[in-house]
């Protein structure tokens, strides 16, 4: 069979709580794809400049990375995993709500910071539950679980994109804002009717009020279609008898017995339940360091977690980055795109890695993850090169996103199933890359928007393809260190046999005691 039985079974016996982590991954790339197309439209909402709407991805990408980091002291248990989840879940809604109301940039960065914090709560939770439970199996569920992240981000700008302005909005003088957001163009840009059509602001009436943008209903629609997810957790709450007004006997905790005993197919009899319960990833990276002895471990093991952070730092940075910005881009000059054409460009980057991980879940089965990496990562710099080189073909600029987001798309699940792999799935490399993920996007965001204010828009390619070529590199560091750790466990495990093959040391002691008799 193209899928194994016991894989099958395996996913039976936890269909409904896969499903689940399945769903509220959805929520997450709800809300992290939405800001790209209409950070234009909340740009004339806030009545703000490109430079101070850079710091609301900022607060949004922080508060992920300490979501991130701390997500996992809410797993301690399966109440208090669900719990956090279906509260996480319902604050997406509730932020998509509020945000037409946020006429003022530092209201949206609040808003936009709790929904960083509770989209890292939920990423840390669900990518961790579903490593515990599948372990050497997990690379395929990986994939199918972000797998929906793209799913929710494709769904996230198709939903905006109908109630984008056309013609954008005016705060003031038209002229110092087009300035601010392309400094480079200042003095031939200052009249041209290309940049005040595409990069314009709200109109703003006589009395000096801003003209309420449409865009209202896109957040107000995806409010409403992410509120099946924080009922699919409490549906799944009270399944497992956790929700506290129903009646239950003994409420089930995170059996890791249960999930022990699963995996033996795949782990030997030999893994012990107590392994996973001294798992170091429970809690995060602090609980990581506190749970894991480090002393006596080699440097190949601190080498393999900070280069897979960091290539996942660049990778997942140049996702943020270009969804983030690549509608910006798109309606700058060289290319100069409609409002409503450049909108889709995020909906098609998204579509592309939504697909590019559904590809990979088939691929998963036959290929192994670091050939997966090695791949994708060079597909990425040879994509990002041919924009530089084709940087006034909108035609390319499309095909290239396709192929950019089907490059990326795989690299973090990937690398989190290699990562685990070579380090026996004690849960902590979980931790480690997922906040390395979140603060790359937070970093690379902030740092791009401002590079492209001063430096104008063809720096947005150029730093993509350096933030690429570095992530290449520190690839080939994760691969000397996963050959360092090899060697490291393959001498340890050597030196053990050869230690149970001496004898006793009371059987030395007894030999030496008895030989000078027989000699006498």
């Amino acid at each position: 069979m193209f899928i194994e039985e016991r894989i099958l079974t395996l996913f039976k016996r936890n269909f409904h709580h896969t499903c689940t982590y399945w769903s509220v991954f959805f929520s997450f790339g709800l809300c992290i794809a939405f800001l790209g197309p209409t950070i234009l439209d909340l740009q004339c909402q806030t009545q703000s400049t490109l430079s101070q709407i850079t710091w609301v991805f900022f607060s949004q990408q922080l508060c992920l990375l300490i979501g991130s980091s701390i997500g996992g002291v809410f797993k301690k248990t399966l109440l208090t995993a669900l719990m956090a989840l279906f509260v996480s879940s319902l604050l997406i809604s509730v932020i998509f709500a509020i945000i037409p109301f946020c006429h003022n940039v530092l209201l949206l960065a609040i808003a936009m910071a709790v929904s960083g914090l509770v989209m890292g709560i939920i990423d840390t939770i669900a990518n961790i539950q579903l490593v515990s439970i599948y372990q050497k199996d997990s690379a395929v569920f990986l994939q199918a679980l972000h797998f929906f992240i793209g799913f929710g981000a494709l769904v996230s700008p198709l939903i905006a994109d109908p109630f984008l302005s056309e013609t954008g909005c005016r705060v003031g003088n038209v002229t110092e804002n087009v300035t601010e957001i392309m400094h480079h163009f200042r003095n031939t840009l200052r009249n041209s009717p290309i940049v005040t059509h595409n990069v314009s602001m709200d109109h703003v009436s006589s009395e000096g009020e801003p003209e309420r943008s449409i865009v209202s209903y896109a957040f107000w629609i995806m409010a409403t279609i992410n509120l099946p997810v924080p009922i699919a957790v409490l549906f799944l709450m009270y399944r497992e008898q956790l929700i506290p007004c129903c009646p239950s006997t003994n409420p089930r905790l995170l059996d890791k017995d249960e999930l022990a005993m699963e995996n033996q197919g795949a782990e030997g009899p030999d893994k012990e339940p107590k392994d996973l319960e001294e798992g170091g990833g429970e809690g995060g990276i602090l609980s990581c360091c506190q749970n894991v002895n480090l002393r006596g471990l080699p440097v190949s093991f601190f080498g393999i977690h900070i280069f897979g952070g960091m290539v996942l730092f660049m990778t997942d940075g140049i996702v943020g980055a270009y969804a983030g910005f690549v509608y910006t881009y798109a309606v700058s000059p060289p290319m100069s795109l409609p409002n409503k054409t450049a909108g889709y460009l995020a909906s098609i980057f998204w579509a592309a890695i939504t697909a590019g991980r559904l590809v990979s879940i088939p691929l998963a089965f036959r290929f192994q993850p670091v050939r997966l990496l090695m791949i994708n990562l060079a597909g990425v710099i040879v994509t990002v090169l041919l924009l530089l080189l084709l940087y006034t073909n909108s035609v390319f600029l499309f095909v290239g996103t396709t192929l950019l987001g089907l490059f990326l798309s795989s690299i973090f699940p990937c690398m989190l199933a290699y990562t685990e792999d070579i380090l026996d799935y004690q849960g902590c490399a979980t931790s480690v890359l997922v906040t390395s993920a979140g603060m790359g996007e937070m970093v690379m965001q902030v740092l791009v928007g401002s590079i492209i204010q001063s430096e104008g828009s063809y720096s947005f390619l150029l730093c993509g393809m350096i933030i690429g070529c570095i992530g290449f590199v520190l690839f080939f560091g994760l691969l000397f260190f996963h050959h360092r750790h090899r060697n490291y466990l393959t001498g340890t495990s050597v030196k053990s046999a050869m230690v149970k093959e001496l004898p006793p040391p009371q059987a030395t002691v007894e030999l030496s005691k008895t030989e000078p008799t027989e000699s006498s």
